[in-house]
């Protein structure tokens, strides 16, 4: 991508066996992360994936791609950044109706996706709906998550609105996660 900027980030996993590698584009027409990820996802058996997911320059999710490395099993979904969802090859996906962004389990990258997008202030909540992505298997679920901005910039509170998880995770000025307790830690 031309006339925007490129970021460049790292993390390690809680436990410090995984690593990611991120290289974000910014530009007027959109943004696009691409990444690569090293994981043991739910203490399962370990695992590399890429990614890449594009959005609308309002941080919309407009494509998702993941393949897991030496397996054939990969996955591409689009949505048109107004809820409505379909695979690579056009079929609908009825199940991700209302959702704008996707959250993809082994990375703290897809939690930029709704602080970005969502722009909120400080004291302010959002309930969203993403589209859930588990590895290894690649299964995409619908899941209702709430954000709430505790310093702008700085810090934002994730819940699970349908389970217990909640977690207080620290951003730098460009909202990508600089620690997420429990599950990363930004190295670069």
């Amino acid at each position: 991508m031309s006339d925007g900027r490129t970021l460049v980030a790292r993390w390690r996993d809680w436990a410090g066996t995984g690593l990611e590698h991120l290289v974000l584009q910014e530009a007027p027409r959109g943004i696009v992360a691409e990444a690569t990820v090293i994981a043991t996802p739910d203490g399962g058996d370990p695992l590399a994936l890429t990614y890449r997911i594009s959005c609308d320059p309002a941080w919309r999710v407009r494509t998702l791609e993941v393949r897991l490395v030496g397996s054939a099993r990969s996955l591409h979904v689009a949505g048109d950044g107004a809820g409505s969802w379909t695979t690579g090859t056009g079929t609908p996906l009825g199940a991700l109706q209302g959702a704008i962004d996707v959250d993809l389990a082994v990375t703290p990258f897809t939690n930029t996706l709704p602080i970005r997008r969502l722009g909120l202030r400080a004291g302010e909540s959002a309930e969203i709906l993403a589209a859930y992505v588990s590895p290894p298997d690649l299964t995409v679920t619908p899941n209702r998550q709430r954000y709430t901005c505790l310093e702008p910039g700085r810090r934002y509170r994730y819940e699970s609105v349908d389970g217990d998880f909640v977690r207080d995770v620290e951003v730098d000025c460009d909202g990508l996660v600089t620690e997420y307790p429990d599950l990363f830690r930004r190295v670069t």
